[in-house]
C-alpha cells in the first residue's frame, strides 16, 4: 500500500536471524522463500469454514440462488479476484520490509493509521474466536459427547505456542502439514465424487456477481494482514505469486469441495462434514483439517500483536501474543457468535476500497517515498477517498447483517437507486477507492507545492 520509503520505524531488512524480532524495530529477516508462502497461503485458503462457506455463493444474501453451474463460475471468478488482491497487498511489505499497518503511516499518517490499525485488531480478534468456536464445533461433530471447553482451551493454547515462533511456524507448515493437507483433499474429494450426486436446486445466473462478491470477501479479509509476512519474502515477486497462486488454489478447492458436500445434505450447512466423516478413511482426514484450521487463529493472533505494535512499537511480541490468545479463548468459550460472521464480513470488506486507496496513492506518488515513522504527516484526503469506496461497497451490495444493512437499504431506496444484479461490489468499490485517491494525492501534492 506503500513504495519504499525514506524514514520508515523499522530497520532495513537484513538476512540476519531466523526469527521475527520481538519489537517493531528489530531487524527483518528475509528467508520466506516462494515455496515457504505458497503453502502458508493455501493452507489458510483451506478452511473448515470454506466448506459451508460456499452456501453464501450459491444463494447469496438478499438475491436469487445461483444455478450450480453459476456458483463454480462465481467461485473461481471470485477467489481468482480476491486472491489476485492479497497478492497486490503483498508486495509492499516485500519491498519495504515494514508489516500491513506500519505500511498505512505512509498513506494516512502516522496518527491517522490508527484507524485502520483499530479496526484491523478489532476484526482479527473476531475472526481468531471463531476460529476456536470453529475448531471445537468440529472436533465435536467428530467426537460426539466430549467437552466442547476443552477443545476450544486446547486450540488457544496451540495457538499461542504457534504464534511464538512464526517463522518457524510458516517452515512447519510447508514441510508437514501441507502435504497432509493436499492428501486429506485429494482422498475426500475422490470419495465424494464418486457418490451419487443429487441436485441443488434450480437457479440461475441472475445474482452471479453478488456470488462472485461472497467468494472475494472470503479472500479479502486477508489483504489487511498479507505484509505481516511477506516482509519476510525474498522478493516481492515471490510474495505476489505464492499469496495469489497458493490461496486461489486451495479456496476454489475447498469450496468445490463443499459444494459437492452441500449437494448430499440437501443445502444443509450445519449438515456439510457429514458426508466426509461417512468416508471409510473420513474421520481422518477430517481430524487432519481440523488441526490444521489452527494455523488461521494462529494468523490472526500473529498479526494482530504486529497490529498493535504499530500503535505501541517498543511492545514486546511475545506479551502480546499470549495476551491476544488468551483474550480469543475466553470469548470463544464465553460467547455465542452464530452470526458473528456477517458482521466479520462487513468489517473484513472495508478493505477493499482500503486497497484501492493504496493502490490510487500508490500510481499518484510512484516518484515520492513513503514516510512510514510514527511522526508520518496526516493525509486526511486518503481517509476521504477509503470513506467514498466504502460507501460505494455498501451502495451496491449491503449485505445481510440486521441493522447495518438495514441502514445501507434504506439509503439505496431514498437516493432511488436499483444497482444491476451483474454489478461488482467489490470491483467497483475498488476502482472508485482508487481513482478517488488517485485525484486527491494530485491534489495533495499540488497543494503542497504550492
Amino acid at each position: 500500500m506503500a513504495g519504499r520509503s525514506a524514514n520508515q520505524s523499522t530497520n532495513v531488512p537484513t538476512d540476519a536471524g531466523n526469527e521475527v524480532a520481538i519489537r517493531l524495530d528489530g531487524p527483518v529477516p528475509r528467508t520466506l522463500g516462494l515455496l515457504d508462502q505458497g503453502a502458508f497461503w493455501a493452507n489458510l485458503g483451506v478452511s473448515l469454514l470454506g466448506f459451508a462457506g460456499v452456501l453464501a455463493v450459491l444463494q447469496p444474501s438478499g438475491a436469487s440462488q445461483l444455478s450450480v453451474a453459476a456458483a463454480i463460475v462465481a467461485t473461481v471468478v471470485g477467489t481468482l479476484i480476491g486472491s489476485a488482491m492479497v497478492g497486490l497487498s503483498a508486495v509492499p511489505g516485500a519491498m519495504t520490509g515494514a508489516p500491513a499497518m506500519v505500511l498505512l503511516r505512509g498513506l494516512f499518517g502516522g496518527r491517522l493509521s490508527a484507524l485502520p490499525t483499530v479496526l484491523n485488531v478489532v476484526q482479527l480478534i473476531g475472526w481468531g474466536t471463531f476460529e476456536l468456536v470453529v475448531i471445537a464445533q468440529a472436533a465435536q461433530t467428530a467426537f460426539p459427547g466430549t467437552a466442547r471447553w476443552a477443545w476450544v482451551v486446547g486450540a488457544g493454547v496451540l495457538t499461542v505456542l504457534l504464534t511464538l515462533r512464526p517463522l518457524g511456524t510458516l517452515r512447519l507448515l510447508r514441510r508437514v502439514v501441507t502435504v497432509a493437507v493436499a492428501i486429506s483433499l485429494a482422498y475426500l474429494s475422490w470419495h465424494l465424487l464418486h457418490q451419487p450426486q443429487p441436485s441443488l436446486g434450480e437457479g440461475s445466473w441472475q445474482s452471479f456477481w453478488k456470488g462472485a462478491d461472497a467468494a472475494i470477501a472470503v479472500a479479502i479479509s486477508w489483504i489487511p494482514v498479507a505484509s505481516d509476512y511477506s516482509r519476510h519474502a525474498r522478493t516481492p515477486a515471490a510474495a505476489f505469486t505464492s499469496a495469489t497462486v497458493g490461496y486461489s488454489i486451495a479456496q476454489i478447492v475447498t469450496f468445490l469441495l463443499g459444494l459437492v458436500a452441500l449437494a448430499m445434505v440437501a443445502g444443509d450447512g450445519a449438515a456439510v462434514f457429514g458426508p466426509m466423516l461417512a468416508a471409510p478413511f473420513g474421520l481422518a482426514a477430517f481430524l487432519v483439517l481440523t488441526v490444521r484450521e489452527v494455523d488461521q487463529s494462529f494468523a490472526n493472533v500473529y498479526s494482530t500483536a504486529v497490529s498493535v505494535q504499530n500503535l505501541l512499537p517498543r511492545a514486546d511480541r511475545r506479551v502480546l501474543t499470549v495476551l491476544i490468545g488468551a483474550l480469543i479463548t475466553v470469548l470463544a468459550l464465553a460467547l455465542d457468535i452464530n452470526s458473528y460472521s456477517d458482521f466479520l464480513l462487513v468489517i473484513g470488506s472495508v478493505f477493499v476500497p482500503l486497497l484501492g486507496v493504496g493502490v490510487g496513492d500508490a500510481l499518484a506518488r510512484r516518484a515520492v517515498p513513503s514516510d512510514l515513522s510514527t511522526t508520518a504527516p496526516s493525509r486526511p484526503l486518503m481517509l476521504l477517498a477509503w470513506v467514498f469506496g466504502l460507501v460505494v461497497y455498501q451502495l451496491v451490495n449491503p449485505g445481510g447483517l440486521a441493522g447495518w444493512s438495514d441502514a445501507w437499504l434504506w439509503l439505496q431506496h431514498v437516493a432511488g437507486l436499483n444497482p444491476p444484479s451483474w454489478l461488482s461490489a467489490s470491483l467497483l468499490s475498488f476502482v472508485c477507492a482508487g481513482a478517488a485517491a488517485f485525484a486527491l494525492a494530485r491534489v495533495e501534492g499540488r497543494a503542497r507545492r504550492d
